[in-house]
């Protein structure tokens, strides 16, 4: 069933087009969240098997409009692994220092080494999302990236990283309702910021630069998937279930005593 939320290449990403709402008849918030408890194990043994492998690195990238849940993901899907094994990076507005290099540099730094799992709650995406809505820099310069991007990650994915990019796809009308509540409930208004509403206010304008990511950075070795997230229990759901497949096709085997240990005695 996950594999409809693949965007294959050279398919068009028509986000107004795809529903945001769960697409699986019958399954209710319960059941799923049954299922997402019965998933966590295998995760988790899945990414100690690719510790103790160290022949490939995981990375997951998620972007999506505000509040579709990229800490969500962190919080209920990733954790389930062992935190000595990860490692979360948020790109915010960049640094003097990250200024002073290529856009791809702080980046490139917070990959994951073989043998870890590395999330990306945000992007190198955002140089090519938010420097084109708001105008930070001229369209030749953001026009170029989408190849760079490209280059980059088939690097990646040529030095054994496994690629794994969700984008999170909310509603319009459910991330209204997600902010309002941030509004109303005390414990949550430091995660409210204005530049939401602004960013809210140029959503059609965001949604094409998300389509054009999605469609011209959207290779065999790292594909995108848009998830629908108006329910974030099916969101959960159907990225574990992804994350499972994938590392389960690596084929992993726990590696055999060393040589030189055989035959040795515990007194």
């Amino acid at each position: 069933m996950h594999q409809d939320y693949l965007l294959r290449p050279g398919e068009p990403a028509r986000l107004h087009e795809r529903s945001a709402m769960p697409t699986e008849e019958g399954l209710r918030k319960r059941e799923a969240r049954a299922q997402l408890a019965a998933l966590q194990p295998r995760l988790n043994e899945l990414q100690e098997l690719l510790y103790a492998n160290r022949r490939h690195a995981l990375l997951i990238v998620l972007q999506g409009m505000d509040t579709s849940g990229k800490d969500g993901v962190i919080k209920h899907v990733v954790g389930a692994f062992n935190p000595q094994g990860c490692r979360v990076a948020s790109f915010k507005v960049p640094t003097e220092l990250e200024l002073s290099h290529d856009y791809l540099w702080r980046v490139h730094q917070m990959t994951p080494p073989k043998g870890m799992v590395g999330i990306f709650n945000r992007s190198h995406y955002e140089d090519i999302l938010v420097v084109r809505v708001e105008n930070l820099v001229p369209p030749e310069v953001w026009g170029r990236r989408y190849e760079h991007i490209n280059a980059f990650e088939q690097l990646l994915t040529d030095n054994g990283t496994i690629i794994l990019k969700f984008f999170l796809h909310i509603s319009h009308d459910e991330q209204r309702k997600r902010l309002a509540r941030r509004l109303a409930d005390p414990t949550a208004h430091w995660k409210f910021s204005i530049s939401d509403l602004q960013a809210r206010n140029k959503w059609d304008d965001y949604i094409a630069a998300y389509e054009a990511a999605l469609e011209r950075c959207n290779t065999p070795h790292a594909p995108w998937y848009i998830i629908p997230a108006d329910r974030k229990w099916y969101r959960n759901l159907v990225i574990s279930r992804i994350l499972k497949d994938r590392m389960e096709a690596l084929e992993m085997s726990w590696p055999p005593l060393l040589d030189a240990w055989r035959g040795i005695t515990i007194d």
